[in-house]
């Protein structure tokens, strides 16, 4: 679980907050908005109506104490920049910020930014389950129940080999590649041996993968 703080409740703020939230992640949110806020204010951990491109509101907020901070406001790109360059100069740890185009994102990035996404509902989605757990490194979704993701390999595997930790049979799922040393090597065999320096694409049932990445 991870706490994230989500200033904005867009369309793409608000469908990521909610998708977090159902990933039983700590959720707080911040809108301007009174009516979206009372929407949303049974879904999520906390919410609160604010105006965060005022600085005193940032600093209220402890933004150092959230894993995550994403700015997912629309509208004003001016506000945008203001919050996120608040959010990392008051000690926030990682900084998300939504951009409408390439060149948006060239000035958040320059204002404090980490990471930059844009406002599309897959994305909101893909962005949600990265977060949610360390050990995923990617996720593309398939259809609603079957996606890749990227994931290390579990510490019981090394040292053995794709044969012997009966994979597809014990975790239903499918190696479709092993990513090491910048090289990746698809359809790896049985004979293939973990070493634990390597991220494997693994394909599934969401439910199934999730339950061992867990």
């Amino acid at each position: 679980m991870k706490s994230v703080l989500i200033i904005g409740l867009g369309e793409f703020g608000r469908f990521l907050a909610l998708k977090l939230a159902s990933l039983k992640n700590e959720v707080m949110v911040i809108d301007k908005d009174e009516e979206k806020i009372n929407d949303i204010l049974p879904l999520v951990s906390s919410a609160q109506i604010a105006d965060c491109s005022k600085e005193s509101v940032v600093k209220s907020l402890d933004v150092s104490s959230y894993d995550i901070c994403v700015v997912a406001m629309g509208g004003s790109f001016q506000s945008s920049l203001e919050i996120t360059s608040l959010l990392k100069e008051n000690g926030a740890k990682r900084v998300i910020s939504k951009a409408s185009g390439l060149n948006h994102a060239k000035f958040l990035l320059k204002n404090g930014a980490d990471e930059i996404v844009y406002p599309e509902k897959n994305e909101a989605e893909q962005l949600a389950v990265r977060l949610s757990a360390s050990n995923i490194f990617e996720y593309i979704e398939l259809s609603d129940d079957c996606a890749i993701y990227e994931i290390p390999p579990l510490k019981k595997w090394i040292g053995k080999t794709i044969m012997q930790n009966h994979i597809r049979h014990n975790y239903n799922i499918n190696i479709l590649a092993v990513k090491k040393d910048g090289f990746m090597y698809t359809n790896p065999p049985a004979e293939y041996a973990f070493d634990g320096g390597e991220h494997i694409l693994v394909m599934g049932r969401k439910q199934d993968i999730e339950k061992l990445v867990d």
